[in-house]
């Protein structure tokens, strides 16, 4: 305590004494223990109050001793079921958390991961996917302060994700893999990535392309088959080595049916293969009866014309031809669906062709748009035109229904560039995407739909569309987002049926039952969302006799199932909505692919870098003793003993102001209690 609050303390004493003398003893005639006794109360109320505005502290250390983290990750893929008894890894990891030299060095943790980290000391080597960089990253963000050691049960192989090998940790992680299962390296033959279209026509042919891989030292020759439905189509021989160790097949298909079609490429197995799993690779191709035309008209050269139909046409159902306004009329016979880009007076006879066939339109502005016209030639929206320029943030509308927009999102994409000027709509319009200017959210729509009297119609008010095809691309490393969005786009503007209540999202094709998710939108009879509805789903097996009867789940603007415990095979399916007549059906199909048996041996030397790279070591479950050996005895995980300095009060306010009253009230019941004022 400071000599400053012992002075203060002293002088608070000499002041209550003083105060007291004053009331109780100076020229007071009163005699007696009475006088002194409430003379006492008197001082301890005085003395406490001036504790209280005084309010003394005083330091107090306490000591601690901070120890290094010990993170004990384990590989629960199925395919440590494979390559290790179970029981034998949980004894190992028992061993370690139950070490009592390493828990008086360490504070130990145990986590488990398959796709995704979680901190549980149960281990069930179910997963179906191994992502260790994810595990790793994660676990480094976790613990930040101090030295921290790592114990990584796993056979190395990874079915997502980064590669770990390469991954950046902090300096003060170490990773010490104990490698589970066989490393020895065997004779495989497998096939690789398999290509291959969503969507091929009737009596058309389709392509695909599959790559057969070889880890062996001698020289093999091999057939590979393709089956589609069962039935071999096609067969090729293939000859491979220890330097040519890879190639690929090209092959094209004759869709022959309508409907969705199993393809299943094999190659012959080695003498002796020990894993003939990664032998054949099965994909799904939907054959269809019929294909959209799609026309985009346009008088300028623009990036955005080729970033569309490189969109489009991702889908083989769709086909787009580019064309220049002044074209004849004669060329539009098998157009489907019109994309009309910054229309100019030039389109006037577009437009009056149009008018005629009622035909859907996607009108797509900007800064070469030639408002005038535009304007006047349709009646759908006016927009006025102030000749200046602005960049425009997309916003997107959450509460937009009128079709699906699957992972969609426009958060961080690059600005549309179109003329400053308020818009007003004619029809009925719905917005996907609002306007931000310069920060502000603005009640304007950037990307509408409109539809009335059975004519569908959409506009973007913005050039410069290319740009969020390539954000997509930057944010996930492919298309797919804005390409099912386009995709999305372009069937309901070419499909002239009358929309219908109950809307269905899902693929017909799932590469594994992790990925089966189905979702249903219900609109009332006003075409609102409903989120109040019931609304549940059968699901029927074709071959195994499943059968299932369960709600979907309200998740945001739609409905929702997790499928992720089904079985491959095909099934049916029917939504309907409880209370209303209205149900759908559809069908799809899972794969039977499981990434887990693709390898069996341990990948020893991807582990080996990973331990170099972060100042670990690796080990085999038979160097446990070695591994508890070397971390308790390592000095850069000595624990440390650090203080903390905790300034607190020396009496709590509380008890001084329960003292006061205390006195107080005493004093005040004894004077009354004697007939003293």
């Amino acid at each position: 305590m400071e000599i400053r609050t012992v002075l203060l303390i002293v002088l608070a004493v000499l002041a209550a004494l003083t105060t007291v003398f004053f009331q109780y003893f100076y020229k007071n005639p009163r005699k007696g223990n009475l006088r002194i006794i409430l003379a006492g109360l008197r001082f301890v109320a005085l003395f406490c109050a001036l504790l209280l505005l005084i309010n003394p502290k005083f330091t107090r250390h306490e000591y601690f001793l901070e120890k290094a983290n010990l993170i004990v990750l384990v590989d629960d893929s199925s395919s440590m079921q494979d390559t290790s008894s179970e029981n034998s890894i949980e004894n190992q990891v028992k061993n370690v958390i139950e070490n009592q030299d390493l828990n008086d060095r360490f504070s130990i943790q145990q986590y488990t991961f398959g796709a995704k980290i979680s901190q549980t000391d149960s281990l069930y080597f179910d997963k179906k996917n191994t992502d260790i960089s994810n595990a790793l990253s994660t676990v480094d963000e976790i613990f930040v302060n101090g030295s921290n050691a790592v114990l990584l049960f796993t056979d190395g192989n990874q079915t997502l994700g980064k590669d770990y090998e390469y991954i950046n940790l902090s300096d003060d992680l170490s990773v010490n893999p104990i490698i589970v299962g066989d490393t020895t390296a065997y004779e495989d033959i497998s096939i690789g990535q398999v290509n291959t279209n969503t969507y091929a026509f009737l009596k058309n042919k389709f392509p695909i392309e599959a790559t057969v891989l070889y880890k062996g030292s001698k020289s093999v020759s091999k057939t590979v088959t393709i089956s589609l439905n069962g039935k071999s189509i096609y067969t090729k021989n293939i000859d491979l080595n220890k330097n040519q160790n890879s190639q690929t097949i090209n092959a094209l298909l004759e869709a022959g049916s309508v409907g969705v079609k199993s393809i299943r490429i094999d190659v012959q197995p080695l003498e002796n293969e020990k894993n003939i799993i990664n032998n054949s690779k099965e994909t799904a191709i939907e054959v269809i009866d019929e294909k959209t035309n799609v026309a985009i008209i346009s008088d300028v050269l623009h990036p955005d014309v080729g970033a569309l139909k490189k969109s489009i046409e991702t889908n083989e159902q769709r086909s787009v031809t580019i064309l220049k306004p002044t074209v004849s009329i004669d060329r539009f016979t098998d157009t489907d669906l019109f994309i009309l880009y910054q229309p100019n007076r030039k389109f006037k006879n577009v437009y009056d062709h149009l008018s005629k066939i009622r035909a859907n339109i996607f009108t797509i502005t900007g800064t070469k748009t030639d408002w005038g016209f535009l304007n006047q030639v349709q009646q759908s929206f006016f927009k006025e035109n102030f000749n200046q320029n602005e960049e425009i943030i997309p916003v997107l509308n959450n509460a937009f229904a009128i079709f699906g927009l699957g992972n969609f999102n426009v958060v961080d994409f690059p600005p549309l560039q179109n003329g400053l000027g308020d818009i007003d709509f004619k029809k009925n319009a719905e917005t996907i995407l609002f306007q931000r200017i310069r920060g502000i959210d603005l009640d304007k729509p950037l990307f509408a739909i409109i539809a009335e009297d059975k004519q569908k119609e959409a506009v973007l008010f913005g050039e410069n569309v290319w740009k969020w095809r390539a954000q997509t691309y930057r944010n996930g490393k492919n298309f797919k987002d804005f390409d099912d969005f386009i995709g999305k786009l372009m069937v309901y503007l070419a499909s002239n049926n009358q929309r219908s209540r109950l809307e269905l999202d899902f693929d017909l094709v799932f590469d594994d039952s992790s990925m089966a998710r189905i979702r249903a939108s219900y609109f009332d009879e006003s075409y609102n969302f409903d989120s109040n509805s019931n609304i549940s789903i059968k699901i029927d097996g074709k071959e195994n006799g499943f059968s299932r009867e369960a709600p979907m789940l309200l998740k945001g603007s739609f409905f929702e199932i997790d499928l992720s415990d089904l079985d491959a095979g095909e099934y049916d399916f029917t939504v309907t909505v409880e209370g209303e007549n209205l149900k759908r059906s559809a069908s799809f199909k899972i794969l039977d692919f499981n990434p887990e048996k693709q390898t069996i041996s341990s990948n020893y030397n991807k582990l080996e870098k990973l331990a170099d790279n972060t100042n670990g070591a690796i080990y085999f479950p038979n160097d446990m003793d070695l591994l508890i050996e070397n971390l308790s005895g390592a000095e850069q995980y000595v624990p440390i003993q650090k203080s903390k300095q905790n300034v607190v009060s020396l009496i709590d306010f509380r008890i001084l102001l329960g003292i006061i009253v205390l006195t107080l009230s005493l004093e005040w019941f004894i004077r009354k209690f004697n007939g003293l004022t």
